[in-house]
Protein backbone atom coordinates (compact mmCIF):
# COMPACT_ATOMS: atom_id res chain seq x y z
CA UNK A 1 0.00 0.00 0.00
CA UNK A 2 1.54 3.28 -1.14
CA UNK A 3 -0.75 5.61 0.80
CA UNK A 4 -1.30 6.45 4.45
CA UNK A 5 -3.92 8.53 6.23
CA UNK A 6 -1.29 11.30 6.44
CA UNK A 7 -0.63 11.38 2.67
CA UNK A 8 -4.38 11.42 1.98
CA UNK A 9 -4.94 14.13 4.63
CA UNK A 10 -2.27 16.28 2.97
CA UNK A 11 -4.25 16.14 -0.30
CA UNK A 12 -7.56 16.77 1.49
CA UNK A 13 -6.19 19.97 3.07
CA UNK A 14 -5.92 21.44 -0.43
CA UNK A 15 -9.70 21.15 -0.89
CA UNK A 16 -11.50 24.39 -0.09
CA UNK A 17 -14.91 23.52 -1.57
CA UNK A 18 -16.71 20.94 -3.70
CA UNK A 19 -15.29 22.68 -6.77
CA UNK A 20 -11.85 21.30 -5.81
CA UNK A 21 -13.12 17.72 -5.61
CA UNK A 22 -12.03 16.51 -9.11
CA UNK A 23 -8.40 17.50 -8.43
CA UNK A 24 -8.53 15.80 -5.02
CA UNK A 25 -9.83 12.59 -6.60
CA UNK A 26 -7.02 12.54 -9.15
CA UNK A 27 -4.46 13.14 -6.39
CA UNK A 28 -5.63 10.28 -4.13
CA UNK A 29 -6.01 8.00 -7.14
CA UNK A 30 -2.37 8.78 -7.92
CA UNK A 31 -1.47 7.68 -4.37
CA UNK A 32 -2.92 4.22 -5.11
CA UNK A 33 -6.43 4.53 -3.65
CA UNK A 34 -8.89 2.45 -5.73
CA UNK A 35 -12.04 3.26 -3.74
CA UNK A 36 -13.19 4.70 -0.45
CA UNK A 37 -16.27 4.95 1.74
CA UNK A 38 -17.27 7.96 3.85
CA UNK A 39 -19.65 7.76 6.82
CA UNK A 40 -21.49 11.05 7.42
CA UNK A 41 -22.28 10.31 11.09
CA UNK A 42 -18.69 11.02 12.18
CA UNK A 43 -16.63 11.55 9.03
CA UNK A 44 -14.79 8.24 9.27
CA UNK A 45 -13.42 7.32 5.87
CA UNK A 46 -12.08 3.95 4.84
CA UNK A 47 -9.60 3.97 1.93
CA UNK A 48 -8.86 0.82 -0.09
CA UNK A 49 -6.08 -0.11 -2.51
CA UNK A 50 -6.35 -2.44 -5.51
CA UNK A 51 -5.77 -5.47 -3.25
CA UNK A 52 -8.63 -4.36 -0.97
CA UNK A 53 -6.23 -3.53 1.89
CA UNK A 54 -7.51 -0.52 3.79
CA UNK A 55 -6.77 2.24 6.26
CA UNK A 56 -9.38 4.25 8.18
CA UNK A 57 -9.24 7.88 9.17
CA UNK A 58 -11.32 7.45 12.33
CA UNK A 59 -13.86 10.05 13.43
CA UNK A 60 -13.20 13.50 12.00
CA UNK A 61 -15.91 15.41 13.88
CA UNK A 62 -18.56 15.02 16.57
CA UNK A 63 -21.55 12.84 15.76
CA UNK A 64 -24.17 13.97 13.25
CA UNK A 65 -27.64 12.48 13.49
CA UNK A 66 -28.52 11.07 10.06
CA UNK A 67 -32.23 11.35 9.30
CA UNK A 68 -34.12 8.10 8.73
CA UNK A 69 -36.12 9.86 6.01
CA UNK A 70 -34.43 10.41 2.67
CA UNK A 71 -35.19 13.65 0.86
CA UNK A 72 -33.44 12.90 -2.44
CA UNK A 73 -34.62 16.01 -4.27
CA UNK A 74 -33.45 18.40 -1.56
CA UNK A 75 -30.17 16.49 -1.29
CA UNK A 76 -29.58 16.83 -5.05
CA UNK A 77 -30.02 20.61 -4.75
CA UNK A 78 -27.60 20.81 -1.79
CA UNK A 79 -25.11 18.59 -3.63
CA UNK A 80 -25.20 20.83 -6.71
CA UNK A 81 -24.59 23.91 -4.53
CA UNK A 82 -21.64 22.16 -2.88
CA UNK A 83 -20.18 21.09 -6.22
CA UNK A 84 -20.29 24.69 -7.40
CA UNK A 85 -18.27 25.78 -4.38
CA UNK A 86 -21.22 27.21 -2.44
CA UNK A 87 -20.65 25.23 0.78
CA UNK A 88 -17.71 23.83 2.70
CA UNK A 89 -17.23 20.15 3.58
CA UNK A 90 -18.77 20.34 7.05
CA UNK A 91 -21.89 22.10 5.76
CA UNK A 92 -22.18 19.46 3.05
CA UNK A 93 -21.95 16.66 5.65
CA UNK A 94 -24.70 18.33 7.72
CA UNK A 95 -26.83 18.65 4.56
CA UNK A 96 -26.29 14.93 3.88
CA UNK A 97 -27.36 14.00 7.43
CA UNK A 98 -30.45 16.26 7.32
CA UNK A 99 -31.52 14.64 4.04
CA UNK A 100 -31.00 11.02 5.08
CA UNK A 101 -27.69 10.44 3.30
CA UNK A 102 -25.58 8.20 5.54
CA UNK A 103 -22.49 8.31 3.33
CA UNK A 104 -20.99 7.76 -0.06
CA UNK A 105 -18.79 5.28 -1.89
CA UNK A 106 -16.26 6.57 -4.36
CA UNK A 107 -15.02 4.19 -7.07
CA UNK A 108 -11.86 5.78 -8.49
CA UNK A 109 -11.60 3.28 -11.33
CA UNK A 110 -15.10 3.88 -12.72
CA UNK A 111 -15.03 7.51 -11.43
CA UNK A 112 -18.49 7.02 -9.92
CA UNK A 113 -19.74 8.33 -6.59
CA UNK A 114 -22.72 6.56 -5.00
CA UNK A 115 -24.59 8.15 -2.09
CA UNK A 116 -26.46 5.79 0.27
CA UNK A 117 -28.97 5.87 3.13
CA UNK A 118 -28.89 4.28 6.61
CA UNK A 119 -29.72 0.83 5.17
CA UNK A 120 -27.02 1.33 2.49
CA UNK A 121 -29.62 1.60 -0.26
CA UNK A 122 -28.32 3.70 -3.15
CA UNK A 123 -29.90 7.17 -3.32
CA UNK A 124 -27.91 8.73 -6.14
CA UNK A 125 -25.07 7.67 -8.41
CA UNK A 126 -23.11 10.14 -10.50
CA UNK A 127 -20.03 10.37 -12.68
CA UNK A 128 -17.26 12.40 -11.11
CA UNK A 129 -16.29 15.39 -13.24
CA UNK A 130 -12.71 15.77 -14.37
CA UNK A 131 -12.23 12.18 -15.43
CA UNK A 132 -8.67 11.59 -16.54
Amino acid sequence: MKFTIDTIAAEHKKVKSGADFPEYIQAVKGLGVSHYKVYVSDGNTEYFDHENKSVSSGSKYGPLNVSDEVNAERFKMQLKLHQLGGTNYMTFCKDCADNGVAGWKMDLNAMVCTYFDQAENNILEEQVPGRA
